[in-house]
């Protein structure tokens, strides 16, 4: 049963009342660009069970709020984790010295939004911690019994509310309650004194319900189970320049660190982004649209409005190849003389926002997986990816496939481990050749790091055909 909560106002449960409140911000800013009083308090629960018994149970609660001052590309920001008049005084005090001897003009406020992308619900109420126990030892016993190679299971299961507050100098105060759940199974499997393991998971801004239903958890074992057992067979793949098919949906991780980031506003505002000075200019190749939309209903990058108010909304950045769109946080926005995009992100209340990704993907095409195959004489099929690292200045990246295969002659063939993929996000974009019509989000599991702070997102794509990709393997 879905919980559905309503908690009172931060400011109305807190040593500071929201009158008071307005009057301190309202000093603070004054003279100022902009600024904002960010108020949250949120609890999270993880539960793991690991090798057949409860490894973990942890819960946290944290609240506090933070305050910015902007004065033209300065900005003053303290934090605390103690809501009251006297931290809030404090505060103040220090984020408005960014403004000292500056006389500014104030931005006009976030439009209003009435809006709801995700219910009001409490993750860590239901179900009961006692039947999260016991949930989580059905999946560990059921993913055992499915297969006798498999020697090892790990489930989780990881809950968040958030409730965060914004009151702006002009008294306008934003609420949003945002729910969060993951759910996350690992299976290692062993032959011949052989292990190799693999993981799945979901989630999403919803309770647990969605994520819990038998039919879902068990298609994540599954999934993971059907993993391992490939890298079980897996070869060593051979290195060299060769054309890749990536798989649809969390592939997608490619285009997000080694693209995404790039359209960040705060990187154009500093010259610092590969794809700086070329809005206009063809970016990618014809037929290919990428899009970063934070107003996707349920979607764990999703957000009603981002973390200085400003309701999130659809934004194209590659439309038919061509560089059209960035996404900019209120700071970035007013830098470069364009409309904030609802991309004003923050880890918690100890952090300033900055642009980030929401839920990024590139549209779908007209092509078929089938026929991407059938047109590589000598690739790699990437069906899966783990981690990887980017330089944001030049787009160069490398990553590590979790699930690849070697294409022969147009035919799927043998699966390899320790495949990498090695280029530069700009160069990769020109070099795609197909774009399937098999369009798929990731399971909702991402999370983005940037700047030391990580914020969940979505990815999403279809299969990709890219010519000419450099493969880094094991094979001697």
């Amino acid at each position: 049963m879905t919980v559905l909560v309503s908690p009172p106002a931060i400011l109305d449960n807190a040593d500071l009342g929201g009158d008071e409140a307005l009057s301190i911000l309202e000093n603070a800013l004054t003279g100022a660009d902009d600024g904002e009083l960010f108020l949250e308090r949120s609890e999270s629960e993880s539960l793991v069970f690991d090798d057949g018994r409860l490894k973990s149970a942890a819960y946290d609660a944290t609240e506090g709020f933070g305050l910015r001052v902007v004065a033209g590309e300065t900005a003053g920001y303290a934090h605390a984790n103690e809501i009251s008049a006297a931290a809030l005084r404090r505060a103040a005090d220090s984020a408005a010295l960014a403004r000292a001897g500056y006389a500014g003009t104030a931005a006009d406020a976030p439009a209003a939004t009435n809006r709801k992308l995700y219910e009001e619900v409490d993750p860590l109420a239901s179900p009961a911690f006692s039947d999260k126990i016991a949930l989580l030892s059905e999946i560990d016993a059921w993913a055992r019994a499915r297969d006798p190679r498999v020697v090892q299971v790990s489930a989780s299961l990881t809950g968040e509310r958030r409730q965060i507050e914004i009151l702006r100098g002009d008294g306008r105060l934003v609420r949003d309650i945002r729910p969060l759940v993951r759910l996350n199974v690992s299976v290692t499997v062993e032959r011949d004194g052989r292990r190799e393991s693999a993981s799945a998971g979901a989630g999403g801004r919803a309770g647990f319900e969605t994520w819990i239903a038998p039919d879902r958890w068990q298609g994540q074992v599954d999934e993971a189970l059907r993993q391992a057992l490939v890298n079980l067979d897996a070869i060593d793949c051979p290195a060299g320049e060769m054309d890749v098919v990536l798989g649809a949906g969390w592939p997608g991780v490619l285009l997000h660190e080694a693209i995404g980031h790039g359209f960040e506003g705060d990187f154009h505002r500093k010259g610092s982004s590969v794809f700086t000075g070329k809005m206009g200019q063809r970016v990618a190749a014809p037929g290919v649209t990428v899009v970063d939309d934070g107003s996707i209903a349920g979607r764990r990058g999703s957000l009603t409005v981002d973390d200085e108010g400003t309701p999130t909304s659809r934004t194209v950045l590659i439309e038919d190849g061509i560089m059209v769109g960035l996404m900019h946080d209120r700071l970035s926005a007013r830098q470069l003389g364009a409309r904030a995009t609802g991309n004003g992100r923050r880890q918690s209340f100890a952090h300033m926002p900055m642009p980030r990704m929401t839920n990024t993907f590139m549209e779908a095409g007209r092509d078929s997986q089938a026929d991407m195959i059938a047109s590589t004489k000598r690739g790699l099929y990437a069906a899966n990816f783990g981690g990887g690292q980017v330089d944001i200045t030049n787009g160069k990246f490398v990553f590590q496939c979790t699930e690849a295969y070697l294409i022969e002659d147009g035919r799927i063939t043998a699966p390899v481990r320790g495949a990498t993929l090695i280029g530069d996000g700009a160069t990769a974009l020109t070099r795609i050749e197909m774009i399937g019509d098999d369009f798929a989000f990731d399971p909702g599991v991402g999370v983005c790091g940037k700047a030391g702070q990580g914020v969940p997102v979505g990815i999403g794509q279809p299969s990709l055909k890219m010519g000419g990709l450099t493969v880094g393997g094991t094979a001697v």
